[in-house]
């Protein structure tokens, strides 16, 4: 099992999915089990939701990480049964990347589940300030909408702040995702460094 964290529009799910490719694993997102406030800008499938929109509009950028924390407080459960399901099952079983935000570093540390390795990926702000202002079209949206936007973004910016002090803390993997690399490059990074972890209560996988 390989598990692959960070922040919003670093690139996790493109990464995962390749990485699960390379293996022949299955690939899921945290996000399939709950999901907290969605973007708060538009798209051809999505309209932002009032209480989106209220969301992002009525909370600080403190009060905006203390919501998403507590939300993946509370999804934790169901991430940590999920794991420690698949990885009791019989080997013969297909592999499993897992991605998300929601793989707080943390708690990621204190599984005891063999043959599972994490990584994290992160990006300067600049990168991830551009990637979302590309995916909401923010020169062409309205000043309330960029509003939203905005404070989208903030709370991106801090959460990866508070998360790689945590990573580095923790001695963990982080993968620079926003150096130019392609995703080929990247999941052959995260396969490289998944294939070398033997700490924390993860042995070196067996792919």
């Amino acid at each position: 099992m390989v598990l692959i964290g960070g922040t919003s529009n670093v690139g996790k799910s493109t990464v995962a999915q390749m990485v699960a490719e390379k293996l022949g694993f299955d690939c899921l997102s945290t996000d399939g089990l709950a999901r907290h406030p969605g973007r708060p800008w538009r798209t051809p499938e999505w309209e932002v939701p009032a209480h989106v929109a209220e969301h992002y509009e009525s909370l600080t950028v403190d009060e905006l990480i203390t919501s998403v924390l507590g939300h993946y407080d509370r999804l934790w459960p169901r991430i940590e049964e999920l794991i420690t399901v698949h990885a009791a099952e019989d080997r013969s079983r297909t592999g499993l990347v897992l991605e998300g935000s929601a793989l707080w570093p943390v708690r990621v540390a204190r599984l005891q589940v063999p043959r599972t390795a994490a990584v994290w990926l992160t990006a300067d702000g600049s990168v991830v300030r551009a990637r979302v202002h590309v995916a909401s079209r923010y020169e062409a949206a309205t000043d309330e909408a960029r509003g939203l936007i905005d404070k989208f973004l903030a709370r991106t910016e801090r959460y990866q702040t508070l998360m790689i002090d945590v990573i580095d803390r923790l001695g963990m993997n982080r993968i620079d995702a926003g150096g130019g690399h392609s995703v080929t490059e990247l999941a052959d990074t995260v396969l490289a460094a998944a294939d070398a972890q033997t700490a924390m209560g993860r042995s070196s996988p067996s792919w």
